[in-house]
């Protein structure tokens, strides 16, 4: 038996069966999103998107899992053998192990066993979230790092300096939330907007700040400069290949699931929608495809910064905005 935070006794098989569901879910998730960005660009850039392979191209991420399964895996001359290796599994894996605090609804009763659907609920549940996210970026250094490549490793310092700047704005983006509410447990905070109201209305500065940066988290465009393919030909995973460029780029995907989630969580209202309460988790998953659109959407519309520009904007103006942010919200809180 294992017991849980909210209070109950849950045996060894609900948390197998809790956690290959919840894997499965999100892992089901990357093909789609992949999909539905390459077809939405297409959209947005008024020409065909994946069309061919299946019906409306559906199966288009097979194909793509099955040509990088049979790839060639090629290790450059004179590259770290098992640090190149192992880099890309430290980014999927951080990635995926972040994904096990992410709540889609309350306690339900599953065969007269009382049961969240979560992975856990530990204490210090948004600091679990950012210990594996500073893990991750490990494997993006190392993988540079390892390769022997000047483009690689120059990605990696961009990668660790932008990951570095961002990750501090983020962390006090989400402290308004935390002393609102008194707990680090997403369940809880997921509960206390239940009770009260979406964290999107009083924290509406820090939720930006929180996207913002985690754009920057994920690489994603226009914060992309750790590969930006024009400038360094890919970056950190220019020497990979097979599924080990296969591992990176699931990485990325699954780290957009992950901030989306923890987003819907804190700020959205977590599985609270209209509705019976046995719609929380579609409630939950629908949030999350709304911001992972958001993403898709930025990436087809905005430029790529320039590095200067980056840095700039995360210690001149995300990181004073997230500050000020968690002092006006400490005096809110002790005047009410």
């Amino acid at each position: 038996m294992i017991f849980s935070e909210v209070g109950y006794f849950e045996p060894w098989w609900m948390q197998l069966a809790k956690s290959l569901v919840i894997f499965l879910v999100v892992f089901n998730l990357v093909p789609f999103v992949l999909l539905g960005e390459r077809k939405g660009l297409g959209r947005f850039q008024h020409r065909y998107g994946p069309n061919r392979v299946g019906a409306f191209g559906l199966l288009q991420p097979m194909a793509d899992i099955g040509k990088l399964i049979f790839k060639e895996q090629f290790r450059p001359r004179g590259a770290n053998g098992w640090l190149f290796a192992i880099a890309p599994v430290i980014s999927m894996m951080c990635a995926a192990a972040t994904v096990a605090i992410i709540p889609f609804s309350d306690t339900v009763d599953i065969f007269g066993t009382k049961t969240g659907l979560y992975g856990l609920d530990p204490s210090i549940g948004i600091l679990y979230a950012f210990a594996f996210g500073g893990i991750a970026f490990y494997g993006l250094m190392l993988g540079g790092w390892a390769s022997v490549s000047k483009y690689s490793f120059l990605g990696a310092m961009r990668a660790a300096a932008q990951l570095i700047s961002y990750e501090v704005a983020q962390g006090l983006s989400i402290v308004g939330v935390v002393m609102m509410v008194g707990s680090l447990s997403l369940v809880d905070i997921v509960n206390w907007q239940g009770e009260h109201i979406a964290f999107f209305i009083p924290q509406f500065f820090g939720f930006i700040i929180f996207m913002i940066a985690g754009f920057a988290e994920t690489n994603r465009p226009p914060f992309d400069l750790p590969e930006a393919d024009a400038e360094l030909v890919a970056g950190y995973n220019t020497e990979y290949g097979g599924m080990r460029f296969g591992s990176y780029f699931m990485a990325e995907y699954m780290e957009m699931v992950v901030v989306s989630g923890i987003a819907a969580a804190m700020f959205l209202g977590g599985w609270h929608g209209p509705g019976p309460d046995w719609l929380g988790p579609i409630w939950m998953l629908a949030k999350i495809m709304i911001l992972i659109c958001f993403f898709i959407w930025v990436r087809a519309t905005l430029p790529r910064l320039r590095y200067d520009q980056l840095m700039s904007l995360g210690w001149k103006v995300l990181l004073p905005l997230a500050t000020l942010n968690v002092l006006v919200t400490a005096v809110l809180v002790v005047v009410w």
